[in-house]
């Protein structure tokens, strides 16, 4: 192989891309990867600290989750909180917090329904009633009329996690292999991937690159990428923005609220900040933008060339935005990004966890916030929940809504086992290993700061 050749290439440097070059690193006999990412570093996309919920999601206080979901996705998020425990000791990418969810009035049977059919699978989870809620949450009872009835489901593990400084961390890990040639390719755009003599070239900014397999781990820009190829021709993208506002320190660990039915996004709750404790953080709202990523207006015109015009397209997103309950939810969101009336319709929202809270407790966090991309299937003119995975002739595009971040490891897992089946005889990968690592039983290791 030249320098310009590789047997694996990443396309995108957030935390789901170096969650598979750490594993790809550690757990394969592959000899050479590069990883290209057009920022100047790694992480400062979706996954950079401002761009995301900080949230290590696992299922278990997550209302809009089945319990089939949340069976999966705990097993994901474990992988990455044991990586946490072992890699991390002195928790410099995350903070261990408590976190409930609560029930108000009719959502309380709600509440006590899935406590029942969630207890065997999270044994730490607990039911709180009201004095047990102001123990842990004195601000979430204050000024809360007496005979509002309410109760929490409560579990102490919770994660506010660092997103970007865990992706480095991953990078920094997989780099500690001396015997596998990884190159980072950072300011370097990819501009077309093709198909030649049995491998994929790929034209940057600056050079042609070869390589046997592919991994696009590029967010939104992943369909882009499979369409130019003729993949997911059937898909489109209603990329949802979220904002949030800063608050003082109400809240002793994460709270959040009950998801509204039909809705697939994430229902306003409240995180202590992972680094600084003294700042509560409340979002995220949801509002459409026609970009492909957040804050880059260079990127509409990407999400048309995603969404496509066709007549199919149009008609699956005006299904979906006619819906009463969607379209009134993203009116209102939309709206909670204006000047003055936004963080007065907002308030409204924070109050549900916060009797007490004040217009002038609450400032818009300007410049937070990044873009969700939720797929649509044009055939079916629906919504498709959950992460999307395209498989193609040696190559994978990886488009990772919510709870992407928190199953990195674990799309890791399941997209090198593809990649080294890709490259065929002669490669293997170490799985029993990667799981073995990974399994450690270090629960008792840290209790949630008092």
């Amino acid at each position: 192989m030249n320098n310009n050749s590789y047997e694996v290439v990443i396309i995108g440097g957030g935390v789901c891309g170096a969650a598979l070059l750490y594993v790809l690193s550690n757990y394969t006999n592959v000899k050479r990867i590069a990883l290209i990412e057009k920022e100047a570093d790694i992480a400062l996309v979706n996954s950079f600290t401002n761009s995301n919920s900080q949230t290590l999601h696992f299922g278990d206080i997550e209302t809009n989750y089945t319990l089939a979901k949340a069976e999966k996705v705990k097993a994901g998020a474990s992988l990455v909180k044991n990586y946490l425990l072992t890699k991390d000791p002195h928790q410099e990418i995350y903070t261990k917090y408590h976190k409930m969810v609560l029930g108000v009035g009719k959502e309380q049977e709600q509440l006590k329904t899935r406590y029942q059919q969630f207890k065997t699978l999270f044994p730490d989870l607990k039911l709180l009633e009201r004095a047990e809620i102001a123990s842990k949450e004195p601000k979430v009872l204050l000024n809360r009329p007496e005979d509002q009835e309410i109760i929490a489901l409560y579990t102490d593990e919770g994660y506010t996690v660092d997103f970007n400084r865990l992706a480095k961390s991953f990078v920094a890990n997989a780099l500690e292999n001396t015997e596998t040639t990884i190159d980072l390719l950072f300011n370097t755009k990819v501009k077309q991937i093709s198909k030649q003599a049995g491998e994929y070239q790929l034209k940057t900014s600056d050079q042609t690159i070869t390589s046997k397999v592919i991994m696009v781990a590029a967010g939104a820009h992943s369909l882009l990428f499979a369409k130019s190829l003729g993949y997911g021709l059937n898909y489109a993208l209603l990329s949802v923005a979220g904002s949030f506002y800063f608050a003082p320190q109400f809240l002793n660990g994460k709270v959040y609220t009950v998801q509204q039915e039909k809705l697939p996004f994430a229902a306003i709750h409240g995180d202590p900040e992972v680094h600084d404790r003294a700042i509560a953080r409340f979002g995220p709202t949801a509002k459409v933008l026609p970009m492909l990523e957040r804050h880059h207006y260079g990127s509409i015109i990407e999400y048309f060339q995603t969404a496509g015009l066709s007549l199919k397209a149009l008609l699956s997103f005006a299904k979906i935005l006619s819906d009463p309950i969607i379209f009134k939810y993203i009116a209102l969101n939309f709206v909670y990004d204006f000047p003055i009336i936004g963080k007065r319709l907002f308030i409204k929202e924070v109050s549900k966890i916060i009797p007490s809270v004040k217009l002038t407790d609450l400032t818009y966090a300007k410049g937070y916030g990044g873009v969700r991309p939720q797929v649509v299937n044009l055939n079916t003119q629906a919504l498709e929940m959950g992460e999307a995975k395209i498989t193609g002739d040696r190559i994978i595009f990886n488009i990772t809504p919510s709870p992407g971040a928190s199953t990195c490891l674990q799309n890791a897992l399941e997209d090198t086992t593809k990649l080294i089946d890709f490259l065929g005889s002669g490669y293997r990968f170490e799985r029993q290993q990667f799981l073995d690592d990974l399994s450690v039983n270090s629960e008792q290791l840290l209790t949630p700061n008092s």
